[in-house]
């Protein structure tokens, strides 16, 4: 990936801390999908059950490099 292509994806995803629980990751994705934060919610905590440590990773890296809007 060039250093444009991951710009372009970084300024689209963001924190959401305003409506998000911890640090507002779900939230952030949930208003980049156009989807109900619930659902994604859920669906990270199904990930979380099934793939527990990629999913903390990717929880925690997420958190780490995107900016709050």
């Amino acid at each position: 990936m060039s250093h444009r292509t991951l710009e372009s994806v970084r300024n689209r995803l963001h924190l959401n801390k305003r409506e998000g629980w911890i640090a507002g990751v779900c939230a952030g994705l949930a208003d980049v999908c156009n989807i109900d934060v619930a659902v994604l919610r859920v669906g990270a905590a199904i990930a979380a059950l099934f793939f527990t440590k990629i999913a903390i990773a990717v929880y925690l890296v997420a958190w780490l490099v995107l900016d709050e809007r």
